[in-house]
């Protein structure tokens, strides 16, 4: 197994402070392979869905990254953090272009 059930949480959050109910804590992944894991995660989420990733540091390089190997396919918002020493970022994956998407 890659990563433990520990890292990634679905939780019902409020909607004022997290938007997304996929909240993954970054931050408690081994850094060897925590680059790899969040962009798995981002792979999967399907079109207008989110997750809140939670992170001890900035995450820029992650989004150098990202912006590298997958221009524009994501949106980025910061939001308050769950505690001051931390960071938070919802991330939204964009739809491609002529993709359509039923929304619920």
């Amino acid at each position: 197994m890659l990563f433990s059930e520990s890292y990634i949480s679905v939780r019902r959050l409020n909607p004022m402070d997290y938007p997304s109910a996929l909240v993954l804590n970054a931050w408690t992944l081994p850094s060897n392979i925590r680059h790899e894991v969040i962009f798995r995660v981002l792979d999967a989420l399907p079109p207008y869905q989110a997750v809140t990733l939670i992170n001890d540091h900035d995450p820029k390089p992650l989004f150098y990254q990202l912006d590298a190997e997958q221009p524009g396919a994501f949106s980025r918002e910061t939001v308050s953090p769950p505690q001051p020493e931390l960071f938070a970022v919802v991330i939204t994956r964009r739809p491609k272009r002529g993709e359509i998407t039923l929304l619920s």
